[in-house]
């Protein structure tokens, strides 16, 4: 969030540099490509939404063109590595003060080189006032939309889009954020728009939804009534004077007509019985802060007794709220989650949105871009360029209080193929990936937090490393430190701001600020040397474990998976070996692994079911390049070929840390077709088949698969689901629940997460679990 400077620095003489603190071309970035326009404009706040290309490094590997060439070189590495550009479409949306609305048009009037549109979609009620100057500013036709279809069509999009976008409003809890992870089937549901006065609307799909009531008393009736009583001209002043009031001074309770509590009608002696009851007969002034909390809990009772009414009569459990009445403002969403409790007795929930002010632009852009199905695609939210929530609660960030002056920013990226839900959960809507909530646990939050930021230095380090030719790759390569150190301080004082708080989280946003400074792939040379490294040694492994018995064989299988997994370069405890011994190889990881039994072990009851008749299908989840992928995990697929087993193998579209990804897979089995005849037959055959899952972590959320994995899963029919690692079946998916058989395994890298489960440092997990009848 920028702060800006002084109030009325961004009146139409001044330049918007004068405006804010933050350089203008980081707040509205990547203006020179914007394409396409829409925008909302309240009574108090605009919200600009814009479309445009970014163009970005991404890491290519192909395999080296051997023709003319005897032989390859023993000492060539297993493929080539090149940077390229790309391009990928990115929304842009930024929230502002109406008084900032001039030298903002003028700032993106002279930046404006490549859009492609001549109209600009505007809905709110301020579209009409600033028509002829947004027309004049931008020589864009003003095309306006309805307001309420704008504001469902958003509401939907960051429902289906962002995971972690609604929450509960918790008033003592710490923090006051409770994030609700979104099922997949986001309707139907009720929403509550509270502007001037209040709508509810009944929304059943995509293009349903029906008014179904509202009422003339809303955040109209607030700020009117509140400056009548008060004096006070601005509405969040008004809300400033309401969380520093007493509204027992101003209204009559329970307990002031029945002494105490009603027990006849169970109610408490400290509900509101009359609001503003005692303004009619006490003889004594009252405060304008007693007045306004008083005024707010009427309006706010009002409003939450009718939504739940509205919810009860059409069945409805979920109920978002949004509007400029609530704008975050805890003392607001305070009360309204008070009165839903009350009234329904805590049958149906007060959601409220993170981007809630967004929504009439979101809304207003996709009727504007409907020629190009945005809604088809998959979108994400970069935390780079990402704002995130803030809170306003006094106690808890003093220096975020002024909410006038600041600009407010929101990135999503269009993700190349759309996710979808892997189609083995048992129940998709009460998945949960993230197996610890940072958010709700401190002492885990200060570990992970300290531990990310004792790593930024390696990170850094790699960084420049990769890109050995570049000439400003240590300037990039600070500025990345400076971002991801910014974002982790802002979430050690505000751990909700963009949802849930999870170590996932934490990685994810590492590998965004790492995108945006150019850093695509900080270990594509570390993973190329490891798997030229690995290949050299595959065929010695699989002579090893031919040469054995059955039995001892399959026990060999599983300890190769658990050594390789040792080789994660995004464990500090690995990374230290790797560094100081670069002999550290396969054999020396076997040594390093706990003993059996380990600390979770269900490699017993793994074992008999070997015994049975083969899996038709197993679905597998890889994690690191090198030794994991190319000793660990394919003469483990390898196995499960000979037993007539089909094999889809799974691994990241995109970098992260070691992680291998689709690409490089692709040219993994390659080499390895060449050397082993069971793997060549299975890929000519389409018994192994490598697919992408859609993803860029070191982590794995399996409700955002790539919908051609998932459907291969379908088609195929598979009946065994084996994730490794410790980002994809430990800090993820350790308690999800599949509905067919699972292998979860992995070798526990961190101490602290090993102390966490019981264990030390290597522990081991295997969790083999079969689906209850």
């Amino acid at each position: 969030m920028a702060e800006c400077g002084a109030s009325g620095s961004g009146s139409s003489g001044d330049s918007l540099d004068k405006s804010i603190t933050l350089p203008p071309d980081e707040i509205f970035r990547n203006l020179e490509n914007a394409k396409r326009f829409a925008i909302d404009i309240g009574g108090s706040l605009t919200k600009l939404a814009y479309y445009s290309t970014v163009q970005h490094k991404v890491a290519k590997v192909r395999s080296f063109d051997h023709s003319g060439k005897d032989t390859e070189q023993d000492h060539e590495p297993p493929y080539e590595i090149s940077v390229q550009e790309e391009i990928t479409a990115r929304l842009h949306f930024i929230k502002f003060e109406n008084t900032y609305i001039e030298a903002c048009l003028d700032f993106i009037k002279d930046h404006l080189v490549n859009t492609e549109t001549k109209v600009i979609q505007a809905t709110g009620g301020g579209a009409y006032k600033f028509k002829d100057l947004i027309e004049e500013k931008l020589r864009l036709k003003v095309d306006k939309e309805d307001v309420m279809t704008c504001l469902i069509k958003g509401c939907n999009f960051v429902l289906k889009n962002i995971p972690h976008e609604a929450f509960m409003y918790q008033k003592d809890a710490d923090p006051e954020f409770r994030f609700q992870t979104n099922h997949p089937n986001i309707f139907p549901y009720l929403l509550v728009n509270i502007g001037s006065g209040v709508s509810i609307v009944k929304v059943e799909t995509e293009d349903e939804f029906e008014w179904i009531g509202g009422s003339s008393i809303g955040g109209g009736t607030f700020w009117g009534l509140g400056a009548l009583l008060t004096k006070t001209k601005k509405f969040d002043e008004l809300l400033h004077l309401a969380s520093k009031g007493q509204h027992t001074n101003v209204d009559m309770l329970v307990q002031d007509i029945y002494g105490g509590a009603c027990q006849t009608l169970g109610l408490s002696g400290t509900l509101i019985a009359s609001s503003f009851g005692k303004s009619a007969t006490a003889d004594q002034e009252f405060s304008k802060e007693d007045m306004a909390k008083s005024l707010l809990h009427m309006i706010s009772n009002d409003i939450g007794q009718l939504a739940c009414l509205y919810a009860k009569l059409h069945h409805l459990d979920k109920v978002y709220f949004g509007g400029f009445f609530i704008r975050g403002h805890p003392v607001t969403m305070r009360t309204i989650t008070y009165s839903i409790n009350f009234f329904s007795k805590g049958e149906v929930q007060a959601l409220f949105l993170r981007h809630e002010g967004y929504l009439g632009a979101i809304g207003a852009f996709l009727k504007g871009a409907e020629q190009d199905n945005p809604n088809q695609y998959s979108w994400g939210e970069n935390y780079a360029g990402s704002s995130g929530l803030m809170s306003s609660s006094p106690e808890l960030c003093p220096t975020q209080r002024a909410r006038s002056g600041t600009f407010d920013l929101l990135e999503m990226d269009r993700l190349a193929r759309p996710l979808v839900d892997l189609p083995l959960l048992l129940d998709p809507s009460s998945y949960i990936p993230d197996t610890v909530d940072l958010t709700e646990d401190p002492m885990a939050r200060k570990y992970w937090l300290s531990c990310f930021e004792e790593a930024l230095d390696g990170v850094v380090k790699r960084a420049v490393a990769s890109q050995p030719d570049s000439t400003d790759a240590a300037e990039r390569a600070e500025k990345f430190r400076q971002k991801y150190w910014n974002k982790l301080q802002t979430l050690r004082h505000q751990p909700f701001a963009y949802g849930t708080l999870t170590v996932r989280s934490l990685l994810d946003t590492r590998e965004h600020c790492l995108n945006e400074f150019n850093f695509p792939d900080p270990y594509s040379k570390v993973k190329q040397k490891e798997n030229g490294v690995a290949l050299k040694c595959f065929q010695r492994v699989v002579q090893s474990l031919d040469a054995l018995g059955w039995e001892e064989r399959q026990l060999a299988l599983v300890e190769g998976l658990l050594a390789g997994n040792v080789f994660d370069w995004g464990a500090k405890a690995v990374s230290d070996v790797l560094e100081s011994d670069p002999q550290f190889g396969f054999e020396e990881a076997k040594r390093k692994l706990q003993e059996r039994p380990w600390l979770v072990d269900s490699y017993n009851e793994w074992l008999q079911r070997l015994k049975g008749p083969p899996h038709k299908c197993a679905l597998i989840f890889a994690d690191n390049s090198g030794v994991d992928i190319i000793l660990g995990v394919f003469p483990f697929v390898r196995e499960l070929l000979f037993r007539g087993t089909e094999v889809i193998l799974a691994c990241n579209s995109g970098p992260a840390l070691n992680d291998v990804t689709y690409s490089e897979s692709l040219i993994v089995a390659e080499r390895i077709a060449a050397m082993d005849p069971i793997i060549h037959s299975a890929l000519e055959e389409e018994r192994l088949l490598l697919v992408q899952t859609g993803s860029s972590s070191p982590c794995l959320d399996l409700s955002r698969l790539d919908k051609g994995l998932a459907t291969l899963v379908r088609e195929r029919g598979a009946d065994l689901v084996v994730i490794e690692g410790m980002g994809r079946a430990i800090h993820t998916n350790y308690h999800a629940v599949l509905r067919c058989e699972s292998l979860k395994l992995a070798v526990i890298k961190n101490s602290w997460l090993a102390d966490r489960l019981g264990g030390q440092l290597f522990s081991v997990i295997f969790k083999y679990e079969v689906p209850a009848e």
